[in-house]
């Protein structure tokens, strides 16, 4: 098989790798398939903005006309994926392409977007029957993907839309902006995705002003959109001057004092996570009898490093809350700072939980082996009758690292720990090397 003949092969296989090989032993980006095509418009035609992506790095050309007088460029924004347009976007789009092009690829996310999806799919095939809908996850954001009349593409071209915008240079007015990314309530949309990180990027005075004023909105979806932001600017802004973050802690505790929508305040109280403030603790006490567990499962997060006396016994209180969520939380926070009696009591109480989330919890915070009272070690030996594979594998890992007798009972029931999901685990480690320390018996 030729090298073009390797690559072919790979993209329609959607091989990332085998693609990476046939490129770098000489093979043409710009190949054609066995029946026709260009390789890139066979990965942007099965939304594989993976190997789309590693094609146009590679020199295959995202505008080089079809035989339809399309562009896999223009294909990609026809499918609304935000992945695969930002894959075949290539670089300098502002420069590269006229304006014209420019405005033809805008025009046509929006028609997507303002006609709807389904609405424009019924359009283009006269389909009158149910629309197919899933959900798919690309690039870590979720987007819905629907099929109607033998055509299929996702819910993305509002995010595509903001994208493309800001690639060109066109700064939308941010209150657009928002309301463009709120149409999607689901905070892991990539409309709302797009929305965070293309305002992120305009670090102007005048953007920020105009979107923390939605902290204000009568609309909870709005609100919520500016507390996710706040929530991710630390990330989002990475390698950047961080040129408000003073100002935002100073709104996000006066904001947790007014916010009335649970969801919204437990969005706010995350975003106060590594800011530091002195009334940090005020805040979360403030919130500990909150009726919403959402807010109550952040509120020992907000206590500080290391828990003061009042903090101790409010996350003590939530060890015992209704809600397995908050219980959770409250087990995570009391393996920070030092272990008291009361602590210790409270996680073996934990680790006795109807709820597995809750027995995890504590089994990660027991495991280490800075306890090494023999009521944590019975508790992480008791835990080996649980049903649940994470819950026996902290207990192993706890046991192991305090080379208890029951460890090889706890290894024998835990099972072969194989899987690119153990390469990196130090817990797995932890194990392997007791294994490797320990001879097997009889010998």
């Amino acid at each position: 098989m030729t090298v073009d003949g390797r690559l072919a092969a790979a993209v329609r296989a959607r091989d990332v790798d085998a693609v990476w090989e046939a490129l770098g032993a000489g093979a043409d980006p710009n190949a054609r398939d066995a029946d026709g095509p260009p390789l890139l418009w066979v990965a942007v035609n099965g939304f594989d903005h993976e190997v789309a992506g590693v094609l146009v790095d590679h020199g295959a050309d995202p505008d080089r006309p079809l035989p339809d007088g399309t562009t896999p460029l223009l294909r990609a924004v026809d499918l609304g994926s935000s992945a695969l347009v930002g894959a075949v976007l290539g670089k300098d789009p502002a420069l590269r392409l006229p304006a014209d092009a420019r405005e033809h690829l805008l025009a046509l996310a929006r028609a997507w977007y303002e006609t709807g999806t389904e609405e424009e799919l019924r359009r283009r095939t006269g389909a009158v029957g149910p629309a197919e809908r899933v959900w798919v996850t690309e690039r870590y954001a979720d987007v819905e993907q629907v099929s109607l009349g033998g055509l299929t593409v996702r819910a993305g071209h509002g995010a595509v839309l903001t994208e493309l915008e800001w690639r060109f240079r066109v700064l939308t007015p941010v209150d657009e902006v928002v309301a463009r990314a709120v149409r999607h309530r689901e905070p892991g949309h990539v409309g709302q995705q797009a929305g965070r990180f293309v305002l992120a990027e305009r670090r102007s005075r005048e953007t920020w002003s105009a979107l923390t004023a939605h902290h204000r909105h009568p609309d909870p979806a709005h609100r919520g959109f500016v507390a996710a932001f706040l929530c991710d600017a630390p990330l989002l802004r990475m390698g950047h001057v961080v040129e408000y973050e003073a100002e935002e802690t100073e709104l996000l505790v006066a904001w947790a004092s007014a916010e009335p929508d649970g969801g919204v305040l437990a969005e706010v109280l995350r975003a106060l996570g590594g800011r530091e403030h002195p009334e940090e603790e005020a805040v979360g006490l403030r919130h500990a009898d909150h009726p919403d567990p959402r807010v109550r499962s952040v509120v020992p997060d907000r206590l500080g490093t290391p828990l003061t006396g009042a903090g101790q016994a409010c996350v003590l209180r939530l060890a015992r809350d209704p809600d397995a969520s908050v219980r959770s939380a409250a087990a995570r926070s009391l393996g920070d700072g030092r272990r008291t009696p009361a602590t210790r009591a409270a996680l073996l109480a934990l680790t006795r939980d109807g709820s597995p989330e809750v027995r995890r919890a504590a089994a990660s915070v027991l495991a280490p082996p800075a306890d090494r009272t023999p009521e944590v070690a019975d508790a992480l030996a008791a835990l080996l009758d649980v049903d649940d594979r994470l819950v026996l594998l902290e207990a192993t890992y706890g046991l192991a690292l305090r080379d208890d007798p029951r460890t090889g009972e706890a290894v024998e029931r835990l099972g072969p720990l194989t899987g690119p999901e153990y390469e990196y685990d130090d817990r797995a480690g932890a194990i392997r090397a007791w294994e490797a320390r320990t001879p097997p018996e009889g010998t």
